[in-house]
């Protein structure tokens, strides 16, 4: 399970080999320093660096480039070390030929992994703008275990102040001697992942993607920096800045991982040519195939948009990337549209003010004139700047229309005729289908709200009225009812994404008043169990959870996550929570808080349909409660905001069509394979 960070979060280690991946859109230095318990480098002996590429446990590049992978052997590295910082910086700092600043690349990635690839940490270092050096990440100490924490601090001054920062006393000559050894090595740097062009107007870069909910995240996962992927809309449609996560497939894979191991050099050539210093044991991963292109465009036409033609190692990270650049690109023309409608609106009311502030011109003729002048320019800048939101929402609703039959199960509405025909997965993919987001300037198109998996926080799908519901929900009940409905349909995909005997649901429901809405689920046996009623049900279901992530805490942070019990059940755990606080007394309540805070992280998630104001009794006591999980609406509404325009997304729930019986046979194909499991 992959713990997507954000800026300052930590997360504990299972493993103490571990490899470090990072992926940039240029050639980028890396390099890492050891510390003491204050986290000082003493001496320039403590840093890793292409000059001086390893240390005890520790291994970094030769050479500048656009892609590293770093091997760490945390049981190798002294006692003395206490931090271990990985550090990127751009080569030459400002004087080099390259970017000038991070602000003006990709946001760089950077995974944890083990050495059988599995990734554990990830972190996108997004908000970077003047700096050319950053620690990016901190692997610590603390109290006997390892820890990784997501740094993201940035330096203008580039390494020299980035050193000087950590208390190494040489760290201008230190940054020096790094500088003249990537200029060495440059000859030899991986060259940045060219964009695949199928046409011109479509450019992708390289970088990762969050959703709404991270919620990196999103994805997990697409984060640009301070000058991402929304800057001033131009005439090359909405695919012309388009920054799509994932590996670039233009490009051979980048440096295969290091190994701590000293390794025996290679037989020197006997004849002349380029020496080959390849080692004969490592192998790089052939590069994926190349994603479908568009039939040749006539003249002056746009390309045709063909379905995955994103960047990725599979069809499904490539769909995944496309969907999160079409959301990008809906978030940026929209910004330019609105930017240009203020701009003609203050330029307006500038120009009234101008005829209104003199006397002489504020009545007859000439002051009409001015106004009919006025009011005529903004219709015109008005005009023109539809004219660019429509050009480029035909260009997005196009390439709708050919991604949206192409989606797996996992991304696709209840609609989709690909649902018909569901297999249960062998693995897990990467991401569900929570919904359809909209803006109001582009009504008919949808864009699928994807969120990575697993959870990273738990849903609240609120029962509550809001503004958007219309008087067709005046009654409360009726709410209520769709609000289960929804949450039965996010957990038969859930049932429906996961493998067979990987992820099992429980269901609290003290009043028993979702027993028609749950009856799908209780009637093919996909629940742990009978929806737990009463105030003994939801002690029972709460204490048996909480019990579990504490076990699995100790477990991992013990560094014995392979002694747990015999037949203990290690599948994905999901609560769902109706008529919430009913049968709660006070330690359900702080028990229920502490799943939510603490059992994302052990696989126990929580999925609550409730209506806020029947909590309010408890005052502020839960307000960090709603905060920490992801709030959905059985109805239509704005409530969901991108991080980097700020827009208000109005969210859809994806229900099943009225009279379908496609969530019955889902649930009874994830049944059939439960019971050939167990």
């Amino acid at each position: 399970m992959t713990a997507e960070l954000v800026r300052g979060q930590n997360h504990p280690l299972s493993q103490v080999r571990l490899e470090i991946r990072i992926s940039a859109g240029t050639p980028v230095v890396a390099a890492a320093t050891t510390g003491d318990e204050q986290g000082r480098v003493p001496d320039a002996e403590w840093v890793a660096h292409p000059g001086a590429p390893a240390l005890p446990g520790l291994e970094v590049s030769r050479q500048a480039a656009a892609d590293h992978r770093l091997a760490v052997d945390l049981d190798a590295v002294p006692t003395a070390v206490h931090r271990v910082s990985v550090l990127l910086a751009l080569p030459g700092g400002r004087s080099g030929g390259g970017p000038q600043r991070f602000g003006a690349v990709a946001a760089p990635f950077v995974a944890v992994t083990g050495l059988d690839g599995t990734e554990l940490v990830s972190y996108t270092l997004t908000g970077l703008d003047s700096e050319t050096a950053v620690v990016a990440l901190e692997l610590y100490r603390r109290q006997g275990a390892w820890k990784v924490r997501a740094v993201g601090q940035g330096y203008a001054g580039g390494l020299a102040e980035l050193f000087t920062d950590q208390g190494l006393p040489q760290a201008h000559q230190l940054a020096s001697g790094i500088h003249e050894a990537v200029t060495r090595g440059l000859a030899r740097a991986l060259p940045a992942p060219r964009p695949r062009t199928p046409d011109a107007d479509r450019p992708h870069a390289a970088a990762s993607a969050p959703g709404p909910d991270q919620t990196g995240s999103p994805h997990g996962a697409s984060g640009a920096g301070a000058s991402g992927p929304y800057g001033a809309q131009d005439d090359a449609g909405p695919h012309s800045a388009r920054t799509t996560p994932g590996p670039d497939t233009s490009q051979p894979a980048g440096p295969t991982p290091v190994s701590p191991v000293p390794e025996e050099p290679a037989t020197p050539p006997t004849g002349g040519g380029p020496v080959d210093y390849t080692h004969p044991g490592r192998q790089s991963a052939a590069p994926p195939p190349p994603p479908p292109t568009a039939p040749p465009a006539a003249p002056g036409q746009p390309a045709q948009p063909v379905a995955g033609d994103a960047t990725g190692w599979s069809m499904e990270e490539r769909l995944y990337n496309q969907v999160w650049g079409m959301f990008e690109d809906l978030a940026r023309t929209t910004a330019a549209y609105r930017s240009a409608v203020d701009f003609a609106d203050s330029r307006r009311e500038k120009e009234l003010d101008q005829v209104l502030s003199d006397p002489r011109s504020r009545g007859g003729d000439q002051a009409e004139a001015a106004r009919d002048a006025a009011h005529l320019k903004y219709a015109q800048l008005v005009d023109h700047a539809r004219q660019a939101l429509d050009r480029d929402l035909a260009q997005l609703t196009a390439e709708a229309d050919v991604v949206e039959p192409a989606l797996p199960p996992a991304f696709a509405r209840w609609d989709n005729p690909v649902w018909h025909a569901y297999r249960v997965p062998m693995e897990i993919p990467m991401a569900l289908r929570m919904g359809d987001l909209r803006l109001p300037e582009s009504d008919p198109l949808r864009i699928p709200m994807l969120l990575r998996l697993p959870l990273e926080r738990g849903l609240w799908i609120d029962c509550g009225r809001t503004a958007a519901a219309d008087d067709s929900f005046a009654d409360a009940h009726d709410l209520r009812r769709l609000a289960m409905e929804c949450a039965v349909a996010h957990t038969a995909r859930l049932l429906a994404a996961y493998p067979a005997g990987e992820f099992t649901v429980h269901v609290i429901d003290p009043a028993g008043s979702g027993a028609q809405a749950l009856g799908p689920l209780v009637r093919h046996g996909v629940l742990a169990g009978p929806p737990a009623v009463g105030a003994a049900g939801v002690k029972d279901v709460l204490e048996r959870l909480t019990q579990r992530v504490d076990l699995v805490q100790m477990a991992v942070r013990g560094g014995a996550a392979d002694s747990l019990p015999p037949g203990f059940d290690t599948s994905e755990q999901l609560l769902v929570v109706n008529d919430f606080p009913h049968g709660f007394d006070d330690r359900a309540v702080t028990q229920l808080r502490y799943l939510a805070d603490e059992g994302p992280a052990v696989g126990v998630h929580l999925m609550m349909v409730a209506d806020r104001e029947d909590a309010s009794g408890y005052g502020p006591l839960l307000d960090p409660l709603w905060r920490s999980l992801l709030r959905l609406t059985p109805v239509p509404d704005d409530h969901l905001a991108d991080p980097w325009v700020g827009h208000a997304w109005t969210y859809e729930p994806t229900l099943v069509p009225p009279g379908s019986q496609v969530l019955h046979q889902v649930l009874s194909q994830v049944a059939t394979a439960r019971a050939k499991h167990w």
